[in-house]
């Protein structure tokens, strides 16, 4: 069984944040769920973090500097920003991608999580052909 990846979802509105953790545990991902970027900052940086997706609407710290510091400490951890308000896009934000809150399917959330956190990944390795036993051939 290969092991779960962790995502850590971040929303200041508890009822949101629920929702999303339950919807990211039942495809078998490990969330850890946070109220407050400062809070969320401490969880990444102990590590284990393989997503964060955050809200933009955050007390102190918004969405977008969350990300900003997470890939100030590790570049390459995927992040997603979601937002109710459609200009939040044109900040210039650290996120890997932006979902407008309400607007995309719970399903296209989970495929973009999937595809991010496969990119991480990287592609599977081929393996190498197994050498084939020398041919033998008699003669006749």
């Amino acid at each position: 069984m290969k092991p779960k990846r962790t995502i850590l979802c971040v929303d200041s509105n508890e009822q949101q944040l629920s929702i999303r953790k339950v919807m990211l545990e039942t495809r078998g991902y490990r969330v850890v769920a946070c109220t407050a970027a400062t809070e969320a900052l401490d969880v990444f940086k102990q590590g284990a973090i393989d997503l964060v997706l955050a809200d933009s609407s955050l007390p102190g710290l918004d969405g977008g500097q969350l990300i900003q510091s997470v890939k100030a400490f590790s570049p390459h951890t995927p992040a997603i920003l979601l937002s109710s308000k459609a200009k939040t896009y044109d900040q210039d934000t650290r996120a890997d991608v932006f979902l407008p809150k309400g607007m995309s399917a719970p399903a296209d959330l989970l495929e973009r999580i999937r595809m991010l956190l496969v990119r991480k990944r990287g592609p599977k390795r081929l393996q190498p052909p197994a050498p084939h036993p020398p041919s033998q051939t008699s003669a006749a």
